[in-house]
Order: structure tokens, then C-alpha cells, then sequence
């Protein structure tokens, strides 16, 4: 199919999160190596949370900023690496140094009701001639005209890429295909698409919003990622070139790499149930503290945790609740005898 389809990496930033020890700077060398070396155009890397994140405490990190950039500009030679870029986590600075290591995109990681902060980290991005995305996060929260109303906000930003990003892994590909009209209907912005695998939708998303006209698809070895991973790049790439898309990637060498570079790393095989729980009720508060405090509370109650994931969705999905309101739904789906 003769379509400008963009293949973009993200095993060593997403896949941090599911991986039992952090990705060092030579895994990152490694692995940067062998995917510019099989073709991908974009390399994501660093810690999960993005830029900054390391200093912070946020996410598992084996090196800063400054190290993984450096491994990733000695041994890439063809394809762009970038960084996530969450606007209160990173600093303006942190684009500066990015600059200064031959950073090629930023991808600004951000909720829809804070949109604006993303507004002078894409004007420094720019500056530098930096690709630049705004990846809105938990995009399933707002109905498509509410997304679409985003695009032309981003655009004026200067922002390159708008992301549709299926954080909790339960979106269908009617929904995100009815993201991707309304947003046409507005802007000719370029669209990419970001998706978890928890309901088991990641590569039928990809491959629906690929054929609708986006511009860029995720992807990871092995399916690394949070929560029940990415869409899986052994398996979207090779579904893509039977669907008839030509691209030049050599998909064996994937195969390859994802094999002996990622799959050792493996914390678990299967599916996670709690996983399956949050793509169901749209679950994807990132902070594993909270989750902890989902189970906890659950078990203080007698109930199991899926049933508390599953109300706590339903009175807000943008944004973790106290635990004194956790404590009262968990009262509340005791007294109904709530079941699934």
C-alpha cells in the first residue's frame, strides 16, 4: 500500500516499566544498534516517564538523561531518537540538552486538561528543528469531538504529531478510527497511534488507524511495555506487510533482536488478570503506589480488586481518588452485592 507510514520504537522507554531491572546505557547502545541497523526510523529511549523523570524518582532508571542520550548518538546512524517529555516532570532545560545530543523528536506526554503546558516545550523543541508530538494521554476519557477540538490548539502550538493514545488498553477499533475522523474533519495535523494490549486490541487498533491514513504506529519488541504491554513489533510488522503495506524494515532482524535482547527480560509470560481488569474499565492511573492502594483497600473490604478498578472508572477516569472516597465505593459495591 502506498501509504507514509512511520514505525516508532518504544521497547527502551515503555518497556522500562516491565522490565525487572532498568535498561543500562549499553542495553540502550544495544538495542538502538539493532533496530536503526533493521530500519526503524524512530527510537524512543530513556526512562518511562521521559525527560527529568530519573532526578525525580519517577520510574526505574539505570542512567540519566545525559548517558542514554550519549550511547544512543555513538552507535545510531540512520534513524532519529527521541525522548518522552512530560511538561512539570521535565524541565525547558532538559530540551536544551536534548538539543545538544542530537535528540530528533520529543513526544510531550500530557493529560487533556492540561494541554497548555505542553504550549512553550514545543515552541523549544521547534527552535531546535525538533519533530514534535503531543501524545494525549488517556485520549478514551473525552468523545471525539472533544478530541478533535485538541488538534487545532496543538497545530497552532507548532507541534508536528498528534498522538491518539490508548492508555488502559481498552479501546476498539471503532473508537479509535471515530478519534481519527473527527480530528480529520478539523485539521490535516499528522496523526500517530499509541496502544496498550489489555484487552487484547493493540495491533487491530494499529492496523485500523494505519488504513484510516496515520502517520505514525508504536510499537515494541516483544510487546514490552506497561501495564500488558505495547502492540507487539514482531507481530504488527509482519501483520502490516501481509495486509500489503512495504516499508523498509527487515522484520526477521526484528525478530532477532526482540529474541535475544529483550525477551530474557521478561517479568511474566500470559496475562497479567488485574491488566485484563483496567483495559475492561479503562484503568491507567500510571503510579503503582495507587494500584497498590486499589488492592489494599479491596482486601480490607473482602472484595476482590477488579470490582473496586472497575467503580473507581466509573466515577473518574483522568484522575486517581482519595482513599477515604476508595473506602466509601467499596462500602457502597458491598451493601449492592455488585457483580460483573
Amino acid at each position: 500500500m502506498e501509504k507514509n507510514i512511520h514505525i516508532l520504537d518504544t521497547t527502551l522507554r515503555d518497556g522500562s516499566y516491565a522490565v525487572a531491572t532498568p535498561f543500562s546505557a549499553e542495553d540502550t547502545a544495544r538495542i538502538c544498534q539493532g533496530l536503526d541497523e533493521a530500519g526503524i526510523e524512530f527510537i524512543e529511549i530513556g526512562n518511562g516517564a521521559g525527560l527529568n523523570a530519573q532526578k525525580l524518582g519517577w520510574a526505574k532508571s539505570a542512567a540519566t538523561d545525559e548517558e542514554y542520550m550519549k550511547a544512543a548518538k555513538n552507535v545510531v546512524r540512520t534513524a532519529a531518537y527521541g525522548f518522552f517529555c512530560v511538561p512539570g516532570i521535565a524541565r525547558l532545560e532538559d530540551v536544551d540538552l536534548a538539543h545538544r545530543y542530537g535528540v530528533g523528536f520529543l513526544r510531550m506526554g500530557v493529560y487533556p486538561d492540561r494541554i497548555a503546558t505542553s504550549k512553550d516545550f514545543i515552541t523549544r523543541a521547534k527552535k531546535y528543528r525538533m519533530l514534535v508530538s503531543v501524545n494525549l494521554l488517556k485520549s478514551y476519557v473525552l468523545s471525539p469531538q472533544e478530541f478533535a477540538s485538541y488538534a487545532k490548539l496543538v497545530e497552532s502550538y507548532g507541534a508536528d504529531v498528534l498522538y491518539i493514545v490508548d492508555s488502559a488498553g481498552g479501546m476498539f477499533p471503532k473508537d479509535v478510527l471515530s478519534c481519527f475522523q473527527a480530528i480529520r474533519q478539523v485539521s490535516q495535523i499528522a496523526i500517530g497511534f499509541h496502544g496498550h494490549d489489555n484487552l487484547g486490541f493493540a495491533v487491530a487498533n494499529s492496523i485500523a488507524v494505519a488504513d484510516a491514513g496515520a502517520s505514525f504506529i508504536d510499537v515494541s519488541l516483544q510487546g514490552l511495555g506497561r501495564s500488558a504491554g505495547n502492540a507487539t513489533a514482531e507481530v504488527l510488522l509482519f501483520a502490516l506487510k501481509k495486509h500489503g503495506y512495504e516499508f523498509g524494515i527487515d522484520v526477521l532482524k526484528i525478530m532477532e533482536l526482540g529474541e535475544l535482547l529483550v525477551r530474557p527480560r521478561l517479568l511474566y509470560k500470559g496475562k497479567e488478570p488485574l491488566d485484563v481488569v483496567a483495559g475492561y474499565a479503562d484503568y491507567a492511573f500510571f503510579e503503582s503506589s495507587y494500584l497498590s492502594l486499589i488492592i489494599r483497600v479491596a482486601q480490607e473490604k473482602g472484595l476482590h480488586p477488579a470490582f473496586l478498578m472497575i467503580e473507581v472508572c466509573k466515577k473518574d477516569k483522568l484522575r486517581p481518588l482519595p482513599q477515604d472516597q476508595l473506602e466509601k465505593i467499596a462500602d457502597v459495591i458491598k451493601e449492592k452485592g455488585l457483580r460483573l
